[in-house]
């Protein structure tokens, strides 16, 4: 029997000041997603005509949901492998292309990881590992589009203070 987990969220956007959603330039973007326990989230759209630019929105997210998913497999292998990671960043890029009915998808999406491991030795199999990082990643794997990850891998330095 395999595992299976369930999560809940709770999404809730309220019309401001009576205009509900009667003229598509003027209703209020801004929503919340709520889950149970942990901080709530105040999201916007990315639509530049109408949204709020520094807010967050669903594409920021799934982009941020698809390298932190990479970020914690990655780091879950490397441990199962005794490669040491001292740091990890990712510089991530997701590119969204619009349809004309003004729908669209993601068409891809790249990490780029910057890895700083212990020693020199554990380098090649650090990169080696982004692949099976990439296999158990739930999140990846429930996409469809295409994720490629282009790895660099630092040995790490140590220095006084």
């Amino acid at each position: 029997m395999q595992k299976q987990h369930t999560f809940q969220a709770y999404s809730e956007w309220k019309s401001m000041q009576g205009h509900a959603n009667k003229d598509v330039r003027k209703y209020a973007r801004t929503h919340h997603i709520t889950i149970s326990g942990k901080p709530t989230l105040t999201l916007n759209t990315h639509n530049a005509a109408v949204g709020i630019p520094e807010m967050l929105n669903p594409e920021d997210l799934l982009l941020a949901s698809v390298s932190s998913c990479h970020l914690m497999s990655y780091l879950y292998v490397c441990s199962l492998e005794g490669i040491i990671i001292h740091q990890y960043t990712d510089h991530a890029e997701g590119i969204m292309e619009e349809n004309k009915q003004g729908g669209g998808k993601f068409t891809s999406i790249t990490l780029k990881p910057e890895v700083y491991v212990e020693t020199e030795h554990m380098a090649q199999k650090a990169e080696e590992m982004h692949h099976k990082a990439h296999e158990v990643c739930f999140i990846a794997n429930s996409l469809n589009v295409e994720v490629r990850i282009e790895p660099r891998i630092f040995i790490w330095v140590q220095t006084e203070n």
